[in-house]
């Protein structure tokens, strides 16, 4: 009989093996590394691992009386290096960082270990969270599914750990697609949720003027469930049967809009398939859903409206983390210094947020709609590693025609998930939006959707 592969087990399915005890937390671990150890080496998805840290918590997961009842009991997980891991430096992605490890936990990572989850790593990141793909002075991070493409960012490597099996969950920041825009591209779910699910990093009250959230990243809708459960805090209350028929959307606007039209950027064929062939799915599933072509009143400004709060944040983590211009990449400075001129003479302000949340949540009860259904990303990734370098203006071009449909939601402060699907015998990502409090919802429509993405690797590299 085949050996079973430990690695391209859900997380509810290491969950139900370690809680009957027919596998340990150290086997699920020693399986992950071994895959760390065999793919690491060509994706580059992690800043810092340390495989005896592992071990050694995986064994204490294996000690604890209270194992068989644990959510994520064995579940390895990776973290993106913006969060406190204690032990690992927190880089940020960012070469002008302490590499000093840091003293204790983050909160939501508390949550994770009490959880009886094993942090297998921290991933990379573009510097600071900035941009929509992972390299940086710290590395390059390839994805998974052609290792000549970037995983998309910020939280790429979380994205590329997991496509790659070296992970099982993921979690990450979300300030514009961070965690959305690399689960399209690698093929995995990622989920935004909704402001105020989950708490910040650092406990910090707010993110980038209002704009970020943190969320899961999985293989399936059911482990983004699983794992938001744990970071909500909520528990049982967020880990509803998605297959449930009480949360079957019955009624979806599918919209192929770019919310911020560039005279340079259009819609990619296949990821327009996508879309529509993602409301296809949905409109054929048993009790399926009704589907209506319907484009949402995006403000004329949304882009700015956007785009100064994104730099007024990264000029005020600059001033968090104690670092200068000098030490930063240049494009990063240059952002830095527009976000302290919006800080000086035209600040944001929150109305403008809650205008358009307002205006959104309006237009789906007058349409009599769900949810919403949109393209996640406009055209194929990067090449990895092309922007290394690259200053501000034209690192900017090149990733805001490819990424226009998720920055809207962090606006709102509205849930929002990226799951894939098929064309032409590939994954793609299609989005999907919702009102407070859908992230169940979302997650059951994203599980009608998925294709079930199995550890993957490339082909190129499985025959170096």
């Amino acid at each position: 009989m085949e050996a079973l592969d430990l690695t391209a087990l859900t997380a509810a399915e290491i969950v139900e093996r370690v809680h009957d005890g027919r596998l340990s937390a150290v086997e699920v671990a020693r399986a992950h590394l071994a895959r760390i150890a065999e793919r690491e080496p060509w994706v580059g998805a992690f800043q810092e691992h340390e495989p005896e840290r592992v071990l050694a918590e995986a064994g204490a997961v294996d000690s604890r009386p209270d194992r068989f009842a644990l959510p994520l009991a064995g579940v390895p997980v990776a973290v993106t290096d913006n969060v406190d891991v204690a032990g690992y430096p927190t880089r940020h992605g960012s070469a002008a960082t302490s590499s000093e490890p840091a003293r204790r936990d983050d909160e939501l990572v508390k949550r994770l270990r009490g959880a009886g989850a094993v942090m297998i790593g921290k991933t990379r990141m573009s510097e600071l969270g900035i941009w929509g793909f992972t390299h940086s002075a710290l590395g390059v991070t390839r994805n998974p599914l052609d290792l000549e493409l970037d995983p998309g960012g910020s939280s790429g490597g979380s994205a590329a750990a997991v496509a790659a099996g070296m992970a099982v969950l993921a979690f990450g920041t979300d300030g514009g697609g961070s965690i959305r825009v690399p689960a399209a591209y690698c093929g995995v779910v990622g989920l935004k949720p909704g402001t105020g699910v989950v708490p910040l990093p650092r406990g910090a009250p707010e993110h980038w003027c209002g704009l970020t959230a943190a969320g899961p990243i999985a293989r399936t809708a059911a482990d983004a469930a699983l794992m938001l459960g744990v970071l909500s805090g909520r528990g049982d209350s967020e880990q509803r049967d998605i297959d449930s028929g009480d949360l079957w959307p019955a009624r979806i606007a599918l919209s192929l809009r770019d919310p911020s039209p560039s005279p340079i950027g259009r819609l990619h064929s296949d990821h327009r398939a996508a879309a529509v062939g993602a409301a296809a799915r949905l409109r054929a599933e048993p009790g399926g859903a009704t589907v209506t072509v319907a484009d949402p009143p995006y403000p004329r400004n949304l882009a700015s409206l956007w785009t100064r709060r994104w730099q007024a944040g990264v000029a005020s983590d600059l001033a968090d983390l104690g670092l200068d211009d000098p030490d930063v990449e240049h494009r990063t400075a240059t952002l830095a210094r527009k976000g302290r001129r919006v800080l000086r003479f035209r600040p944001p302000y929150p109305e403008a947020a809650a205008v358009w949340r307002e205006r959104f949540l309006d237009w789906l009860d007058a349409g009599g709609h769900d949810m919403l259904l949109t393209p996640a990303v406009a055209g194929p990734p990067l090449r990895a590693g092309a922007l290394l370098g690259r200053r501000y203006l034209p690192t900017l071009l090149v990733s805001a025609v490819r990424a226009p449909y998720t920055q809207a939601w962090n606006l709102a402060g509205l849930p929002a998930v990226v799951a894939p699907v098929t064309v032409r015998g590939a994954p793609v990502g299609v989005q999907l939006v919702g009102r407070p409090g859908d992230e169940p919802k979302l997650l059951a429509a994203a599980a009608r959707l998925e294709w079930r993405a199995v550890p993957a690797l490339a082909a190129s590299a499985r025959g170096r």
